[in-house]
């Protein structure tokens, strides 16, 4: 009996240290890898989210509704001045996929050097241009008086504390671009504990108001990225960590550019129309921008199944293509859109479920709450639809296609959902909603998403049948040929911004 304890307890801790280990998605059952993969990063997401929504609750409690509205609009203000870091985080994370799947230690460390550097240059150079722009464009956007100062406190604390989110997300990224997880979930769980004591200390006991709650986020992240980087430092049996890949390569930034600039457009446009729509959602008043701050809330929770998901595409398709594992690249994508639907789809039945108490925890207002739950209803079919567009454009990127995503992105967001807004609040205006109904401004955005899953699920398949995910061996070979001919430049010193762009290149996967 003793020995078949001590062999299930053996068991158990070599499974969670196996989970620890960087995850390898070029072998084994493609199912278990993206369930080994997912499940700490679907957990690490919603702990991302609790993260987040504890200042909304704070602050909604504690403070009162305005500072709630205040909060969530300089959230969507602080997202458009990422743009930068978006750029710089997904064109690293592709790469260190790809060259992680490749087995290339050399360019995998430089590629990691090269992205901390980077980071802290887009770290300077968003919070330079934040401070100076914070108060402009708040009055660019209509921001209501009795919100103002209350918005400018909160933003600009954030924007000087900006290298905690900065080098937070950027180093998990590069984490879970090789595969792990489950640390960077721990280190997320420590300081969300460690944000959610400084939000009660600094706002419930020192009443520094939104102030407080921002410096308590800033000091968790700033954690994090610490614990990230020590995490990074002592994976020596993956990559090297010296001064020396700190030099930034040129060929690695023109790389990181040529894959990230889409990603930092497509985030471009998605917060260009946020804040379009928000000047809208302001003119409803600050009744329905607190709404709308506690419907990001929840919705924020209902999206981590497509965020998790998008993610793991990624690095599954990149960590394939690097290793030129192209048969399983097209059943990969297909069980992890099955797997996000599903998931999706359970969430946001118990989100309906238990909508209205929810709700709850951020407002005691009854008006915020009815209109919010309201609101949450128009939305719940898309959020399975957007389980489609997540986890497509998380493959396309995966193979270097970033493009494609960025297309469909300013069609819906842009193009469609914009005016939509606008043209639904004018079709709806009356003695009773001077301004038009607030629920249009949810419609508007259901409609957007349906859409762009359609769209980008007809382009995957259109992709698919010209055999971008398919490879033939005709084009398995070419890729080969491109790979050879790459180390023979890295080696001979030749054009190294042409050798290794082309490596993380799949021209037939553009749409």
């Amino acid at each position: 009996m003793n020995l078949k304890l001590k062999t299930r307890y053996l068991a158990v801790v070599d499974f969670i240290k196996s989970l620890t280990k960087v995850q390898d998605m070029t072998q084994g059952s493609i199912i278990q890898k993206l369930v080994t993969f997912c499940v700490p990063l679907l957990i690490g997401n919603i702990v991302q989210q609790l993260y987040n929504t504890v200042d909304l609750i704070v602050v909604g409690r504690y403070i009162g509704d305005d500072a709630l509205a205040a909060v969530g609009l300089s959230t969507n203000i602080f997202f458009m001045l990422l743009i930068l870091f978006v750029g710089v985080a997904t064109g690293a994370g592709i790469l260190v996929s790809q060259y992680f799947g490749a087995k290339d230690r050399s360019n995998l460390s430089h590629t990691v050097g090269t992205t901390i550097t980077l980071m802290l240059i887009s770290s300077i150079v968003i919070m330079a241009i934040g401070i100076v722009i914070t108060d402009p464009l708040l009055r660019l956007l209509n921001t209501p008086e009795e919100i103002f100062g209350l918005a400018r406190d909160y933003l600009l604390a954030i924007l000087l504390g900006i290298s905690g989110a900065v080098f937070y997300n950027g180093l998990s990224g590069i984490l879970r671009g090789m595969g792990d997880s489950l640390v960077p979930l721990l280190f997320l769980i420590i300081t969300c504990l460690l944000n959610v004591g400084l939000d009660l200390l600094f706002v419930a006991v020192f009443h520094w108001s939104v102030a407080g709650a921002a410096w308590a986020t800033v000091i968790s992240q700033i954690i994090s990225s610490i614990l990230c980087l020590i995490r990074l430092a002592r994976m020596k049996d993956v990559l090297d960590f010296n001064k020396h890949i700190f030099i930034p390569k040129k060929s690695l930034c023109a790389a990181i550019a040529k894959l990230g600039l889409p990603a930092a457009a497509t985030q471009l446009l998605f917060s260009f129309a946020n804040l379009v729509v928000q000047r809208l959602v302001n003119s409803f008043g600050t009744e329905v921008i607190a709404c709308t701050i506690v419907i990001m809330g929840v919705d924020g929770f209902a999206m981590m199944p497509n965020f998790t998901f998008g993610i793991a595409m990624a690095t599954f398709v990149g960590q394939n293509v690097g290793a030129k594992r192209f048969d399983r690249v097209h059943q990969g994508v297909k069980t992890g859109t099955i797997m996000g639907i599903s998931v999706s789809a359970v969430l946001v039945f118990m989100m309906l479920l238990f909508g209205e108490p929810i709700i709850r925890v951020f407002t005691s207002s009854e008006a915020i709450i009815k209109l919010s739950y309201d609101m949450l209803k128009v939305l719940a079919v898309g959020y399975i639809a957007m389980s489609v567009t997540q986890t497509i454009s998380g493959a396309m990127r995966g193979e270097g296609n970033t493009i494609t995503p960025m297309w469909i992105s300013f069609f819906t967001t842009v193009i469609l959902r914009m005016p939509l807004a606008y043209l639904l609040a004018f079709l709806t205006r009356s003695p009773e909603y001077p301004a038009g109904r607030p629920e249009v401004i949810y419609v508007s955005l259901l409609i957007a998403w349906v859409i762009g899953a359609g769209t980008i699920l007809l382009v995957f398949r259109r992709n698919s049948r010209r055999s971008a995910l398919n490879l033939s061996a005709d084009g398995a070979s070419a890729a080969n040929d491109e790979a050879a001919t790459i180390h023979s430049d890295n080696k001979s010193g030749g054009d190294e911004t042409q050798s290794e762009v082309k490596l993380i290149e799949n021209e037939a996967c553009e749409a």
